[in-house]
């Protein structure tokens, strides 16, 4: 992992809440929450919450429970505090490799679009460690960037600009952990006995072209990767991006699949 690529700071979770929440993360937020309503659990504690999207889900979808969001980046969660303030929601910086809660402590622990930043054998064995017996681990992350039609053009359009050296972190990081057969395999071995995996596909709408090219350009580590190599080239990428949807989807509002696996294990 370069040390861009957890990078959510300065102008970034304002556009990411603006623009990639409604195009990527709010409707599968809507997805996990109602798997976790299903599952009633009292004490939710979420991991790598960004800006809250899922909180907010959860926080509509459970009124009986608490919840803890934490993120390793606090500028996320100061974004997230100011969107979301209730007594039933506690915003706090955590380390997924270190939670600083004791054994037992949570019914669940439910993570959007986050393990692929961490070191999995030692997160999956935090959450383990922080549930409590028959408690449930839900969490969700992107399938091969092939199934992800914008995220996948903009790359496109970022490997042209930089064809020497390019940006790629949306094929390494969200992308880059799509694996079925090696993610179930990784949370069994950090101690869950029953793990199911389902694959679900949903549209990503945006009002434009060019509103889903700034979303994934500048309000992700992306833009981090494009301005080390040259600041001046931000734009040019945006733009690049945005030709390529309107290309394939028109000028107009747009409307693209995007897919990820959704995990459940206990």
């Amino acid at each position: 992992m370069s040390g861009t690529d957890t990078i959510f700071a300065g102008s970034i979770p304002a556009i990411y809440d603006s623009y990639m929440v409604p195009l990527l993360f709010r409707p599968y937020a809507q997805a996990v929450a109602e798997r976790v309503r299903a599952l009633r659990p009292h004490r939710i504690l979420e991991t790598a919450s960004g800006t809250g999207v899922l909180t907010e889900a959860l926080h509509h979808a459970l009124p009986q429970a608490d919840i803890v969001a934490t993120d390793l980046n606090q500028p996320m969660l100061d974004h997230a505090a100011a969107q979301l303030p209730s007594s039933r929601v506690t915003w706090q910086q955590a380390d997924a490799h270190a939670l600083p809660f004791p054994d037992g402590a949570f019914d669940a622990v439910i993570c959007q679009f986050g393990v692929m930043f961490f070191d999995k054998r030692r997160a999956y064995r935090e959450v383990r460690r922080v549930l409590k017996p028959r408690g449930h681990f839900i969490f969700n992350v992107w399938d091969k960037l092939e199934y992800n039609d914008f995220t996948a053009l903009v790359t496109a359009a970022a490997v042209d600009i930089f064809p020497d050296d390019p940006p790629l972190f949306f094929a390494r990081i969200p992308h880059g952990y799509h694996d079925k057969d090696a993610i179930v395999a990784d949370v069994r071995d950090a101690g869950f006995a029953n793990v199911t995996l389902e694959t679900v596909t949903l549209r990503s709408v945006a009002p434009s072209c060019r509103d889903a090219a700034v979303g994934l350009c500048q309000g992700t580590p992306l833009r981090s990767e494009i301005e080390a190599r040259d600041p001046s080239k931000l734009a040019e990428v945006t733009d690049a991006g945005a030709a390529r949807i309107a290309a394939r989807f028109g000028s107009g509002p747009v409307d693209g699949m995007i897919q990820a696996h959704v995990v459940i294990a206990s």
